[in-house]
């Protein structure tokens, strides 16, 4: 029996079993001693059942966290579902001038212009008129004018004021509504003038809800001017910015914006009857295998390297790591270095080169992106040895060895 160089500590049983020469069992130094009575064949005979155990199951026999790092990349690479890309300075650069495959659709409207209030019906107009002297319809200036009151906008669109009759508003703005008074009083009155203010807004509103502290509707009246700004105005959002998303709804066509693509300078005017959901989209990567705390993190910044990633994860296991197996696995990437590709990626990082900290730096960790990070070949080899040191603490007589 020759040892099977798949199976950590293999070669260990292998020795034990008499590989070599038969009259010696092997001492942890270089001295042997010759074996003798049935202990010794009784040894040789446990040893050589767990080695054939764990010749016949390979390494699925060993408890692991994950896949050892023969197993991410063998030694014909052609023929794997997912492409393999090694981080280092030659690469990185490439890597992180790509641009990042958005989170959403990019599809959003555009900017546009601030929103023209405009009346409609159901909305309430406080008109004030003046004239320039006293004796006649409307007061002066000096004493404040005449007010008329408050006047409804009926369902007609119109309104009713006096000494100039029902005049048409709907769909007019401010300035335009103060012109139609003024030309309807136009031999009535002395050089009138008149100013219209919106008391009561019905139709300039736009409703926020969601993950904001104060949902509701709001006029446009009162300063919001662009998607922020209402977010803002509903009391803001309890998460990061980049933890929310905004789902835009505009004259029957819906769009989900990024909100920290808001903040970044790709805000967005308001409009009439806009409806804005502030929605959470918790963005996280996993960690699994020799770090210090496994688990799905959360991304609380606009931006955090693999090197980050690794400290909120307390780094490396001293004792379990393999420093040159680290590994990033993310599902699709077209922004993989080389050439776009809807294939999955595995980058690979090798801890042992001083240059690998720089570029861990530079590499962004992307949302549902895995961080793994093998074992070393000594903490499965000595893993099995473990379990044979248990089994022969217990199985073994203490006469065998002497």
């Amino acid at each position: 029996m020759r040892p099977n160089k798949q199976v950590p500590g293999s070669r260990f049983f292998w020795l034990l079993c008499g590989g070599g020469r038969s009259e010696y069992a092997l001492d942890q130094g270089r001295n042997r001693v010759p074996s003798t009575g049935s202990g010794s064949r009784t040894s040789r005979i446990v040893a050589l059942a767990l080695a054939a155990l764990l010749a016949a199951c390979g390494d699925d026999t060993i408890p692991a966290a994950g896949p050892d790092m023969n197993a991410v990349v063998p030694g014909n690479p052609n023929n794997l579902p997912f492409d393999i890309v090694d981080l280092s300075p030659q690469t990185i650069g490439a890597i992180s001038s790509a641009p990042a495959a958005p989170a959403v659709s990019a599809a959003r409207p555009a900017r546009g212009t601030a929103p023209s209030i405009v009346v409609a019906p159901g909305d309430v107009l406080r008109v004030r008129i003046f004239e320039p002297f006293d004796g006649s319809i409307f007061a002066p200036l000096q004493k404040g004018g005449s007010e008329v009151g408050l006047l409804r906008v009926s369902e007609n669109g119109t309104i009713t004021v006096p000494f100039a009759g029902s005049v048409p508003v709907a769909g007019a703005s401010l300035q335009a509504v103060e012109e139609r008074i003024v030309a309807r009083l136009t031999g009535r009155a002395f050089q009138p003038q008149v100013v219209v203010e919106l008391a009561v807004d019905r139709s300039n509103t736009y409703a926020v809800s969601g993950d904001v502290k104060q949902p509701g509707r709001y006029s446009l009246l009162e300063g919001a001017r662009t998607l922020a700004d209402a977010i803002n105005r509903a009391g803001g959002t309890a998460r990061a910015p980049n933890q929310h998303d905004v789902i835009l709804k505009r004259r029957g066509v819906e769009y989900r914006i990024p909100m920290s693509d808001l903040l970044a300078g790709g805000d967005i005017m308001l409009q009439r009857d806009d409806t804005l959901v502030v929605t959470t989209n918790i963005k996280a990567f996993t960690a699994l295998g020799a770090v210090l705390k496994s688990g799905n993190i959360e991304i609380n910044r606009t931006k955090v390297s693999l090197l980050e990633a690794l400290g909120e994860v307390g780094g490396l296991s001293d004792e379990r790591a393999n420093k040159t197996g680290v590994f990033v696995f993310r599902p699709q990437d077209s922004t993989a270095f080389a050439k776009p590709s809807d294939r999955p990626v595995v980058y690979r990082l090798d801890f042992a080169k001083p240059t690998s900290v720089f570029v861990a730096q530079q590499f962004a960790m992307h949302p549902r992106d895995v961080v793994y990070v093998s074992n070393s070949p000594l903490y499965e080899a000595n893993k099995v040895i473990t379990v044979f040191g248990t089994l022969f603490n217990l199985g073994f007589p203490r006469a065998a060895v002497r």
